[in-house]
């Protein structure tokens, strides 16, 4: 039976809109239609969760759903992706480059987009085994944008995850030669470990997704703008385009390659992108709150600094109050996205986006 699915996204994004005949047939880029939509920051109201979501103890459905502690699945979900990623850069010769690569790689955090890619692999039927190496290339290329970040000429940070930055401990050389590397250990590893169970057009389609995300039409591009508007007045939409590129489009990736990997169909993939679009968008919003409401000891890394850099965010455009507004109409944007699953599989990703909307480093 053929039917549609959409995705509503920012004006320079797209709405995309899948007929599915097949419904485990992954639909070619080149067939996909793109139409032009916009979410609008500045038409914010009071967020309240869906009501299949919402119980005494903030989460349910309307099939109640079975028990889940977040703190426990997020402990153990970390400590399997910290295992495959000590794995996944040995120490070795030449051992400066792969101790800097380490350093950041391995810093802790608490692996938000990994753990997404894992449970949306676990979302449409997959096993974690399945989404480990795209889970692990992710967190590499978060890292290595980590390390750009902090750089000099960029945004020019003492610290990071309450630890001195890499360029601060290796030196500028080998922090940038340190982040080139996990950029390219990232797609080599996607490509060389994942298992002979996954159809090869799926990995290809995961590496294309990932590569779009970092690219100049993704993070890079992102970053640019983001550079280019500091000190300078810019308008919410111009900071909704930096932010859903720099920040969100990672975390969709992590999504979407997750429900890519572990199987899912055009449907899946749609609906798990939109929900990550949200829960990106979302996540910068947050951290926009944050940089002006928490101390560099509470945040482990150094506050205030957009304030200081007269950077543009969501707090300085629309007021603490309004973007904590916006915040929770992202959550809800997200959640909704989650009721065509199965509850308790759906359960990891609702956490997730809870976590991301009430967290306070």
């Amino acid at each position: 039976m053929a039917f549609s699915a959409i995705i509503p996204s920012h004006k320079t994004s797209s709405l995309i809109k899948i007929s599915i005949e097949d419904p485990m047939k992954l639909t070619p880029f080149s067939q996909i239609n793109l139409v032009p939509r916009k979410i609008q920051a500045s038409q914010i109201a009071n967020a309240s969760l869906p009501q299949a979501f919402v119980s005494k103890d903030g989460m349910s459905n309307s099939d109640p759903l079975p028990a889940f502690n977040f703190e426990e699945y997020m402990a153990d979900k970390g400590q399997r992706v910290n295992k495959a990623l000590i794995k996944a850069v040995p120490l070795k010769h030449p051992m400066q480059i792969h101790e800097a690569m380490r350093y950041s790689l391995l810093a802790g955090g608490k692996r938000v987009r990994p753990i997404l890619c894992i449970a949306a692999c676990e979302l449409v039927g997959g096993e974690e085994t399945l989404a480990m190496p795209v889970a692990c290339a992710v967190e590499m290329i978060h890292t290595m944008s980590l390390i750009h970040d902090d750089l000099p000429c960029m945004d020019n940070d003492d610290l990071r995850r309450g630890k001195p930055t890499n360029h601060k401990v290796f030196g500028e050389e080998t922090a940038v030669l340190a982040s080139d590397a996990l950029l390219s250990l990232a797609f080599e590893h996607l490509a060389s470990k994942t298992t002979e169970n996954i159809s090869p057009d799926r990995v290809v389609r995961a590496i294309a997704e990932l590569g779009s995300a970092v690219g100049s039409e993704g993070l890079v591009g992102g970053q640019i703008v983001d550079l280019a508007s500091e000190g300078k007045e810019i308008s919410l939409n111009e900071l909704e385009y930096i932010h859903l590129h720099k920040t969100a489009k990672l975390l969709e990736a992590s999504v979407v390659c997750g429900a890519i990997i572990g199987g899912g169909n055009d449907g899946d993939v749609v609906r798990v992108k939109n929900y990550a679009r949200s829960i990106g968008l979302l996540f910068q919003v947050v951290d926009d709150i944050l940089d002006v409401t928490k101390s560099s000891e509470e945040l482990g890394k150094t506050a205030g600094k957009d304030l200081v850099s007269n950077k543009a965010t969501y707090p300085k455009l629309i007021g603490v109050d309004n973007a904590k507004k916006f915040a929770g109409e992202l959550m809800t944007q997200a959640v909704e996205e989650l009721a065509y699953f199965d509850p308790a599989r759906a359960a990891p990703l609702y956490h997730l986006a809870k976590f991301i909307c009430d967290r306070d480093n």
